[in-house]
């Protein structure tokens, strides 16, 4: 399974930080074993595929018994290793599993990932579901590697527009990325929106921000984040973050591009406040802008594409009889 920490330090352009709070990996495994909060994300997920996919759950396992081996493709990084070994404990009790690769191994294109032994009934009405979870789970941590790659020494981070839930974050986790938050009380975010809600009349958005900042206690919290699209409000935060502060607040740099993120560091760092935060570019970030966003000084960038919209990796069953 996964090895899980300790973790690599995490470069920042003045100091080391351990590990950045967007690594949230260990609410969802610890030790040799998932969390009671991955496990029951997985079977509510797994409840659903099943019971659309399959309309004959629930009918007695028999007849003859055979194997059948899931391969590979194409190439990638393997993830669903338990997800799947909890779809046959809860359905399709039958059946048994041998794994040829572990989780977060590489793929090698035509190689054998799983085989699976017990009643073909029970084989047959499982193959689509098998499939696509760890069709469309690869395809996340294939794509997430590939993006950790190209970042260089920044990270890389996924957010909170999911389509699996935490299956999604633990793909993610397994490519290399960070989770980012799982849910959102998970940590304190103040976005746009939560940022114009609690404004007072004739107040402008830096103002706002540096009152709400200025009297934020970090009991009890996570990580602190505050969205800001300009430099005046970066630099508002950063002041109300004071030196007595025991965390480093996250600057989320929405939607301004590596150029005008790059004006931000220049400045935070001219008035000695670098060190009071983790930034982070967010907002229309590409992989092919990931060379730009590492030069420009930011500690790691978030995005979506992460998860959304990745084709699923190319996996195939191939059935043989033994009794």
């Amino acid at each position: 399974m996964p090895k899980l920490g300790p973790f690599k330090t995490c470069y920042l352009s003045r100091t080391f930080v351990e590990r950045m709070p967007h690594d949230r990996s260990d609410l969802l495994w610890s030790g040799s074993n998932p969390t009671k909060l991955l496990v029951d994300s997985i079977d509510r997920w797994v409840g659903v595929l099943v019971a659309d996919d399959d309309f004959e759950q629930g009918s007695p396992a028999g007849g003859s018994k055979g194997e059948a081996t899931i391969f590979a493709k194409e190439p990638g990084v393997l993830c669903g290793q338990f997800v799947v070994d909890r779809v046959f404990s809860n359905h399709y009790s039958s059946c048994s599993t041998e794994w040829h690769i572990e989780e977060g191994g590489p793929i090698i294109e035509g190689s054998a990932i799983l085989t699976i032994r017990g009643f073909y009934t029970e084989i047959l009405r499982s193959e689509r579901i098998i499939i696509n979870i760890l069709g469309r789970l690869s395809g996340i941590s294939t794509n997430t590697a590939n993006w950790v790659s190209a970042a260089g020494k920044i990270k890389v981070a996924s957010t909170r527009k999911v389509v699996w839930g935490l299956l999604d974050k633990w793909a993610v986790h397994i490519g290399g990325g960070l989770t980012h938050r799982l849910h959102r009380g998970d940590a304190l975010m103040l976005k746009e929106n939560d940022i114009a809600a609690i404004s007072v009349d004739g107040e402008e958005s830096f103002e706002t921000i540096e009152r709400v900042v200025s009297g934020i206690s970090e009991e009890g919290v996570s990580f602190i984040t505050v969205e800001v699209s300009n430099l005046d409000e970066a630099v508002a935060a950063a002041l109300a973050w004071g030196e007595d502060r025991s965390s480093r607040i996250v600057l989320m740099l929405d939607n301004m591009g590596p150029t005008k993120a790059s004006v931000v560091v220049s400045s935070l760092s001219k008035e000695g406040l670098l060190d009071r935060c983790i930034l982070e570019g967010s907002g229309r970030v590409g992989i092919q802008s990931l060379s730009e966003w590492e030069k420009c000084g930011v500690d790691l960038v978030s995005s979506s594409s992460l998860n959304l919209g990745v084709a699923p990796l190319d996996f195939s069953m191939l059935v043989r009889g033994v009794s």
